[in-house]
């Protein structure tokens, strides 16, 4: 809302005028440190191996098998940073926010067995080596197929609605949407995307990881086969990297329950049958 080279208003009205200090226009976020940026990768390879250790745990582990002494308060700042949230059964420390609606979860003994029955999506933390970025990916259930994704610097919704939209103006929709109960998808903006094209809404359990396990297993092929090897060094490079490997993973990348086919070849052959 501050325009630095507004004709008539200096910025220090400027910021008077919308209640904002001016040392507050003025600051720049540090960012986290070198040390931090490493212990942010190692926890997320930590994650993907045992997405049961919460900040106690992690901070055991590095201690002991990766030689950082890190207090468990430091490991719980930066795996809330990253997103991660351990699938036990934990105290409420944190509260949803009280205006997203909360959905029930509606896959549980559903035969999902053709493409465009259920989507689902999630956000996955992505290191590089001098930051970090956050991934967002639909994917079709049934096929396993990337239908859209997006990379972005911070945890705000927008970002998830524009790979939603993407997704719909490409692929038509599905009849079941499946998320987790993060603030990006319970957030009125993309809740409203999907009533809007009369999409049936699910979400999963609280730290019922297993509840959306086809994008947990894409986020750990992604990463062993292509972040970790590569350690990206800037946002372009990063999304340059994911978009070819995520090429590869749709029209190249055999999965043995699909009887070896790659998702792509799944998702079209059995969509042009339908519509035959």
């Amino acid at each position: 809302m501050i325009k630095p080279d507004h004709p008539r208003l200096s910025i220090l009205r400027q910021c008077a005028l919308v209640s904002l200090s001016r040392s507050s226009f003025y600051y720049q976020e540090k960012g986290e440190s070198p040390l931090n940026l490493k212990l942010m990768e190692l926890i997320d390879r930590q994650f993907m191996e045992t997405p049961f250790y919460g900040a106690r745990q992690m901070a055991r582990h590095l201690r002991n098998h990766e030689g950082y002494c890190v207090g468990r308060k430091k490991i719980c700042r930066l795996m809330a940073k990253m997103g991660l949230v351990p699938i036990y059964q934990r105290p409420r420390t944190t509260k949803p926010h009280p205006e997203h609606v909360k959905y029930p979860y509606l896959l549980r003994d559903l035969v999902i067995d053709k493409p465009n029955q259920v989507w689902c999506t999630d956000i996955t933390y992505i290191p590089m080596r001098r930051g970090f970025l956050y991934l967002v990916a639909i994917m079709d259930w049934h096929s396993r197929c990337v239908l859209s994704w997006r990379l972005s610097n911070t945890m705000e919704a927008d970002f998830c609605v524009e790979a939603l939209e993407e997704a719909l103006n490409k692929f038509g929709k599905p009849e079941i949407f499946n998320t987790d109960q993060g603030s990006q998808f319970t957030s009125q903006s993309f809740t409203e995307t999907l009533k809007e094209a009369d999409i049936k809404i699910s979400m999963d359990g609280k730290g019922a990881w297993t509840d959306n396990v086809f994008i947990e297993r894409l986020w750990r092929s992604l990463k062993y086969e292509c972040v970790y090897l590569h350690a990206f060094e800037t946002g372009s490079k990063a999304h340059h990297g994911i978009g070819h490997w995520i090429q590869f993973y749709n029209e190249r990348r055999p999965h043995s329950s699909l009887g070896g086919l790659s998702p792509n070849s799944v998702y079209e052959t059995e969509l042009w049958s339908e519509a035959a």
